[in-house]
């Protein structure tokens, strides 16, 4: 994982040009895609906010439901995940050309989770606090593609997926 992260990071410093800010202040954002984690692949959709010309404030919903074989017998598991999260997008700062997106932040959310009744693992519901790192591509002012990297929620592991600016 450390090497896709670098790599991407890399990708974004050859391509130095004059930037201007990823979401202005004041527009959104919204994103949809899928997930990947130790629990199966999540279904998320989240918006974007621009509070600074470089920072971004969101919101997040995520759903996935995954099988597990404990104790000899198989459990069906949904898991809800809801969390608020904050970028600091660092195109201005590095210079990065205005159809790629590149940022770091924080996240807080929680996670419901439902299992059997007689299920005798132990996952049940609560917070979660992660970091992300991720870029975009933009194809055009409106769409693009998003990669992102991280944990602290149910979609630990990372999301891929398509951006749409409102």
């Amino acid at each position: 994982m450390k090497k896709i992260v670098l790599s991407i990071g890399l990708l974004f410093f050859v391509l130095l040009a004059s930037a201007q800010n990823p979401l202005p202040k004041g527009k959104s954002q919204l994103n949809a895609g899928l997930g990947f984690s130790s629990w199966g692949v999540p279904v998320y959709v989240g918006i974007d906010y621009g509070v600074h010309k470089d920072i971004t404030i969101g919101g997040e919903l995520n759903f996935h439901s995954y099988h597990e074989r404990y104790s000899g017998a198989t459990y069906n598991h949904t898991v809800l995940g809801i969390l608020g999260n904050c970028n600091y997008h660092f195109n201005s700062l590095l210079q990065i050309p205005t159809n790629w997106d590149f940022y770091a932040g924080l996240n807080i959310g929680f996670n419901f989770w439902t299992s059997p009744d007689g299920y005798p693992g132990n996952y049940s519901n609560g917070f979660g606090l992660g970091a992300q790192i991720g870029g975009r591509y933009f194809f055009n002012n409106k769409f693009g593609l998003n990669l992102e990297l991280g944990g602290g929620s149910a979609s630990s592991g990372g999301k891929f997926g398509i951006t749409y600016k409102f």
